[in-house]
């Protein structure tokens, strides 16, 4: 025992452990320390029910507000746009966008990509042309001169790249889908579930999303699943990500991305609600390079 004390007041003893403390630090987890944000905003798409989204954006908020050691406000802004500009001028930190709407968000210089969703660990997923389950439709040439709707012009599973199929098949030279389905035959939502309403009401013969609006229930009734059927699936679409505003701190992104990984483990339920999939960090240029690709290729892109 007063070998042990000895060596404990020796000043060789102590400065070995000023230096490992100066050096390596206390193992303290990243999300214990808040952000330097006085509040956090994050931005959701708009591509759920009104009231479904209403719920999750409450329970996310509180979720967040104890990860990040601040108060979290979950906004849904109208359009891509909007998210985007927010990003920019810092009026948003946070937001989960498609892979299409990152791709915009890093040219306008507006912020960069934070994390990627996995699911079923893959960080792709396929996707759908839906119909009302009793049309006769089999493939997506089936759908020649009929009305269609596209969850958004910025949706990456919903537009890009049921566009880039089309090409691939031959079925358009361009960009324009009206040579495909015929003039006035293309209708935009607004996300997956306004497309898919179009469906319901007979108002367009089939719509363009992600294969869980209609495989999974996060998006759709069972009700209105039921009455739907996949018609043909493109892809590998890149997943969504979560996109981070070019004027939040390097720091502060740290513990923003380490708040958010562990959503899943705290509040899995949640986690899938809002994000439906898991939240990984990838190489940001491997992951977006598809998106880029069919852009550039569909003239959207330089």
């Amino acid at each position: 025992m007063r070998c042990i004390l000895s060596m404990m007041r020796s000043p060789w003893f102590l400065l070995s452990l000023f230096v490992s403390l100066v050096c390596f630090g206390p193992a303290v987890h990243a999300a214990e320390s808040p952000v330097s944000l006085d509040k956090v905003i994050v931005a959701l798409k708009p591509d759920k029910d009104p009231d479904r989204m209403l719920a999750e954006r409450a329970a996310l908020s509180d979720l967040l507000s104890k990860e990040f050691g601040k108060p979290v406000e979950v906004i849904v802004p109208t359009s891509a746009a909007v998210i985007t500009e927010g990003l920019k001028n810092g009026t948003i930190d946070v937001a989960h966008v498609s892979a299409t709407e990152m791709v915009t968000i890093r040219d306008a210089g507006a912020g960069s990509l934070l994390l990627v969703g996995e699911r079923d660990g893959l960080s792709s997923y396929k996707s759908y042309w839906v119909s009302l389950a009793d049309k006769p439709y089999a493939s997506v040439e089936d759908l020649r001169g009929k009305p269609i709707a596209f969850s958004s012009r910025t949706s990456t599973s919903g537009y890009l790249i049921p566009m880039v199929d089309l090409r691939d098949r031959g079925l358009i030279t361009g960009a324009d889908a009206e040579e495909f389905f015929g003039k006035g035959n293309v209708v935009f939502g607004s996300g997956y579930v306004s497309a898919v309403e179009r469906v319901l009401r007979g108002e367009v013969e089939a719509a363009a999303v992600s294969y869980y609006v209609l495989d999974e229930g996060n998006y759709l009734t069972d009700e209105q699943r039921s009455k739907l059927k996949k018609v043909t699936e493109q892809g590998p679409v890149p997943t969504h990500v979560i996109a981070v505003s070019s004027k939040v701190s390097d720091a502060d992104k740290a513990v923003l991305k380490v708040g958010l990984m562990n959503l899943k483990k705290s509040a899995t339920e949640t986690s899938n609600a809002v994000f439906s999939a898991d939240l990984i960090e990838v190489d940001a240029d491997a992951h977006l390079a598809p998106v880029e690709k069919a852009l550039t290729l569909l003239g959207q892109r330089k």
